[in-house]
């Protein structure tokens, strides 16, 4: 499926980029792919997007080629959702917002939300691209990942909240 390109009046790739992934609702469906939803309702409740808003936003990653739609259930027709070779190519990106938001948008004492482990060594790379403790650069699928406690209450809080509604 070829993509349309939505700026095609610059060669720009940073505005190009921004028409594909450039809203706070598609970058939080995108983090939540990452950390491994695939569900319609799990994303709506993590994000707090309206079921209208994560609809276009999943139809906009589909037609742009980020995510792939599976279904799981025949009876009713249900899908999960995916991320394409081109999704997973964006991960850096959230990495960078994440470690940037770490470090500027949080108190000291909130700790960090999510804790990343290079496989490899077994060691804590922080908010870093390479490892601190053997120089070696990681992407996503060489880290091993656990959300902090206070994360981890706080999305069964919005799951618990949901599920009252």
């Amino acid at each position: 499926m070829q993509v349309q390109d939505k700026t095609t009046d610059t060669l720009c790739p940073v505005a190009r980029s921004v028409d594909v992934v450039g809203d706070k609702w598609t970058i939080l469906v995108l983090r939540e792919l990452y950390m491994g939803t695939t569900r319609f309702e799990e994303m709506q409740i993590q994000t707090g997007a309206t079921p209208q808003m994560l609809t276009s936003r999943l139809k906009a990653l589909e037609a742009d080629c980020m995510v792939e739609r599976r279904p799981y259930s025949e009876k009713p027709l249900r899908y999960e959702y995916h991320l394409t070779r081109k999704g997973w190519d964006f991960y850096p990106v959230i990495y960078a917002l994440r470690a940037w938001g770490e470090t500027w948008c949080k108190n000291e004492d909130e700790g960090l939300a999510v804790h990343f482990v290079h496989r490899d060594c077994g060691h804590d790379v922080d908010v870093a691209s390479v490892c601190p403790h053997c120089g070696v650069p990681v992407e996503r699928k060489d880290l091993e990942a656990s959300i902090s406690n206070r994360f981890a209450d706080e999305r069964m809080a919005r799951r618990e909240a949901f599920k009252r509604k």
